[in-house]
């Protein structure tokens, strides 16, 4: 009985190590040699911090590309899903109202054009991406509110659109708050 009592004691020391020293040194180590060295990446215009690359922000003016929508208000605090179930009438309601918005600024688009990650929220409410095909279908609208040639529109997300993980891992994505930085920077 003693010796099983020893040997908790020893696995509890070393796993607190192990867990709450080693552990947390080596990844904050980790972070100092990423990009934003662990910070997070800022995006920075004219010296001013204007965002963070991978917090999701609220983009609502016709002129711009949007982003996923979010549950929490795009709160970093409060980062969470809406935990409203597919069949939930006021999530169905939600869905409705995003897709009849859509469709008001993109005449264009038939109901079955439109991506689900334009309507639906993501899991964390901070989603920073949206697939390309989701910018894509922007180009149109925001070339005839900027009063841009719709190809430079165009080209723009082809310049911003970030392939998958090591070419294997994920599906393509664009970076909706770096596109409407370089979007402003357009002349």
């Amino acid at each position: 009985m003693k010796t099983y009592i020893i040997q908790a004691i020893r696995l509890t020391v070393v796993l607190t190590i192990l867990l709450c020293v080693i552990y947390p040194v080596v990844i904050s180590f980790a972070g100092k040699l990423s990009k934003g060295h662990g910070d997070g990446e800022t995006i920075v215009v004219n010296g001013k911090v204007v965002g963070y690359a991978n917090v999701g922000q609220s983009f609502t003016k016709p002129q711009y590309f949007w982003g996923r929508p979010s549950a929490v208000g795009y709160n970093a605090a409060g980062s969470a899903g809406s935990n409203k179930g597919p069949t939930n009438p006021d999530y169905l309601k939600d869905v409705g109202k995003r897709i009849d918005t859509l469709l008001k600024y993109h005449a264009y688009l038939k109901r079955s054009d439109i991506p689900s990650e334009m309507v639906t929220a993501s899991g964390s409410g901070l989603d920073p991406d949206i697939s390309a095909k989701s910018a894509e279908i922007q180009v149109k609208r925001i070339a005839q509110y900027r009063k841009l040639d719709e190809k430079k529109v165009a080209q723009l997300v082809a310049d911003h659109t970030e392939g998958p993980l090591l070419g294997l891992f994920g599906p393509s994505k664009v970076n909706v708050l770096k596109l409407n930085v370089a979007l402003d920077q357009l002349k």
